[in-house]
């Protein structure tokens, strides 16, 4: 049992918590991306983001495992060849933009839910964030995979609640909810550049041992990954269409609520989930410098893990004071699309399935930190 749970679930369970803090943890990316297409609409979007996020993940899994590419600069080396370097371009873009995100929203948590000055909130993330890049990538899985089902059980608990107080307004608005707008591009458009996260997960896949195991836990990681989203989506159509000019969505409907100790208790979970985002995106900027490093002769100092992650959280809080959470999710995120389309849809499911369905495992050379993680284990 606990073997199928690391096969078929964790990989899922890994990706939720990468996407979901600079995803729709706020909801503030939930109203961008969907609740402006009006309730209806915004299901449907939601739909298109599952479906296009399974079918990448399935696919990325399976080639990770074939090739043993744990790491992004491995994988896009198979995947891109000599111009695998074209996914850091968008995906520092994004990573930078994402832990602005998370700052600008930590800061607001601690803030409305605790009284106390923002900056208390974004040097809390900020900590937590540098002491977790100390930790062994075995830890890091962990962690994530453990405090994902908490993520549940609070947005669980969220959706019956919510459900309940305002169960007349959320019929409401879905019966007098206008046409579906633009669903499928900006469903589309959310999955593409959530997508860029994926590469940031591989270092859990070496449970993986064929390929109904990739392609079981690339089909289930859609849903695992959107459930959440889809109980707050819920929830927010009740405040629909006020709730889209709310530069916290998710702090507005805690409010509503009117019951202090689950605001509090639901702001620190995600919280929590703001950790592991931030944690798992610097962890892959580690990785990536170890690896090279390693190429060299070379070994990273440990020390300097906790310096980068302060060193790039700290200028991107700077970013976010600058700019502003809701600006920074409708133009950031937006103009990044495009640079994942062509350098990882595109190419993972034109090269990347050739390689899939025509070559096998045995084309490809294992790489040594395949064998590390498994030796680890």
């Amino acid at each position: 049992m606990r073997q199928i749970f690391y096969q078929f679930m964790l990989p899922g369970l890994v990706f939720q918590s990468v996407v979901i803090g600079g995803g729709y943890a706020t909801g503030r990316e939930l109203v961008e991306f969907f609740l402006t297409n009006g309730p209806l609409g915004g299901l449907l979007g939601l739909v298109v983001t599952t479906v296009l996020w399974s079918l990448i993940l399935l696919l990325t899994f399976e080639l990770a495992r074939m090739t043993g590419a744990l790491d992004y600069r491995a994988f896009f080396r198979h995947l891109l060849g000599r111009f695998w370097f074209l996914y850091e371009i968008p995906f520092f873009l994004l990573a930078f933009l994402i832990l602005s995100v998370l700052g600008s929203a930590a800061g607001n948590i601690v803030s409305q839910s605790l009284g106390l000055p923002e900056l208390f909130g974004i040097v809390g993330l900020m900590a937590a964030i540098a002491w977790l890049s100390f930790q062994k990538s075995t830890i890091i899985e962990k962690l994530m995979a453990g405090w994902a089902f908490v993520l549940y059980i609070a947005y669980s608990v969220l959706i019956i609640w919510g459900a309940t107080a305002f169960h007349e307004e959320i019929f409401a608005n879905f019966s007098a909810a206008p046409p579906p707008g633009n669903w499928f591009e900006n469903g589309f458009k959310y999955a593409t550049y959530n997508i860029a996260a994926i590469p940031a997960v591989l270092f859990a896949l070496g449970h993986l041992e064929n390929r109904k195991q990739a392609f079981g836990a690339g089909l289930l990681g859609g849903p695992l990954a959107i459930l959440p989203a889809v109980f707050l989506f819920i929830v927010m159509v009740a405040f629909y269409p006020d709730i889209n000019s709310t530069a916290v969505p998710l702090t507005h409907i805690l409010g509503k609520l009117d019951v202090p100790w689950f605001s509090l208790v639901f702001q620190i979970v995600i919280f929590g989930t703001f950790i592991q985002t931030g944690t798992a995106l610097i962890h892959m900027l580690n990785e990536r410098i170890d690896h090279t490093l390693q190429e060299q002769n070379k070994k990273m100092p440990q020390n300097l893990r906790p310096v980068i992650a302060l060193a790039v959280s700290g200028a991107a809080v700077f970013l976010a004071a600058k700019v502003g959470i809701i600006d920074l999710i409708a133009q950031g995120y937006g103009l990044l699309t495009w640079g994942f389309l062509a350098a990882y849809i595109v190419p993972i499911m034109t090269v990347g399935a050739y390689k899939i369905f025509l070559f096998s495992e045995n084309d490809f050379p294992v790489t040594q930190q395949l064998e590390k993680i498994k030796n680890d284990d």
